[in-house]
């Protein structure tokens, strides 16, 4: 019998995280391990007692065809990130890894060249998350170090969303 690795293992959790997400564009599911523990998890979805996108039937950013990584406040969701963050103090974020996975929703597929958008990735950094595993299919994924987003500050060379 051969045994899943750690972290697809973990990206595996994530991957079922996401389908409570609620986004009719893309669902993303996030957890945070710290010691080799689930500290929290998290989904997209509108905040706690507002309707979702998927109670709703649309989405006004794909009415609008807003492109991917622009014009976030239009949007009803709450990111799997920032959801994961919310859930956890930040005693139990310091040195620890965030595992993500996206979806779209209209093919299933995972989404492509992705990372955290621009809000997310403040928040990973407030947070003390030392780095964010990133899917990129079925058993390959990206690895950022979180360090790399503090000295590489993408919001200085005008770069949007993920």
């Amino acid at each position: 019998m051969s045994r899943i690795d750690k972290i697809n293992y973990y990206l595996d959790i994530a991957e079922t995280v996401l389908e409570r997400g609620t986004c009719l564009r893309r669902n993303f599911g996030a957890i945070i391990v710290n010691n080799d523990q689930i500290v929290s998890t998290g989904y997209t979805g509108a905040p706690r007692g507002r309707k979702n996108c998927s109670d709703l039937g649309f989405c006004i950013r794909m009415e609008r065809n807003i492109p991917r990584g622009e014009r976030y406040e239009l949007c009803r969701s709450v990111h799997a990130e920032a959801n994961a963050i919310i859930h956890a103090s930040r005693d139990q974020m310091i040195g620890a890894i965030m595992y993500l996975v996206g979806v779209e929703v209209e093919t299933g597929e995972y989404v492509k060249n992705t990372t955290s958008c621009a809000m997310c990735k403040r928040m990973i950094i407030n947070a003390g998350i030392d780095k964010v595993i990133v899917r990129n299919d079925q058993t390959s994924f990206t690895e950022y170090n979180v360090s790399d987003w503090v000295n590489n500050d993408d919001s200085l060379a005008d770069k949007l969303g993920y």
